[in-house]
């Protein structure tokens, strides 16, 4: 009897020091789980703020795109207008008129391919936008406990 209340009391004064060790390691590794929320959380609001620059940007210059598209317009409709004979050319003659107009045509062109381009752009942003919103909330959803789940 004696034997077995000291193995009792032994056993219990292990568990008994076992248990604030554990409590060590869940602190330890719920410190450690939440520094590593904080520096994702971080890093999501700096790729956030990467593509909201770039989508600034894009918009920008889209801005400009198209106040160039509109002046290039202008040109062409007044450069047509003396080719047609309805307004004074003046000095030019037919063949500078019509190397003018192939030549607003090539720009217009080009324009519409680089404002193909930045639509191109702006869509990716959105979608690597909207990715990140899902996985953010597969974070959350992750992060709930099993009984919750």
């Amino acid at each position: 009897r004696k034997q077995a209340s000291e193995d009792s009391t032994s056993s219990s004064d292990d568990e008994f020091e076992f248990k604030p060790s554990l409590t060590h390691k869940t602190k330890r590794a719920l410190r450690r789980r939440r520094k590593l929320e904080k520096e994702t959380k971080q890093l999501i609001k700096q790729e956030e703020l990467k593509r909201l620059h770039k989508a600034q940007a894009v918009q920008r210059q889209l801005e400009e795109l198209e106040e160039r598209q509109r002046a290039l317009e202008i040109s062409g409709v007044e450069l047509e207008r003396e080719l047609r004979g309805e307004a004074d050319s003046g000095t030019k003659d037919e063949t500078q008129m019509l190397h003018e107009w192939f030549e607003l045509v090539l720009e217009k062109n080009k324009l519409m391919r680089y404002e193909s381009e930045l639509l191109i752009i702006a869509q990716e942003l959105e979608l690597e936008d909207h990715q990140s919103r899902l996985e953010q909330t597969l974070r959350e959803k992750m992060a709930i406990d099993g009984k919750s789940k």
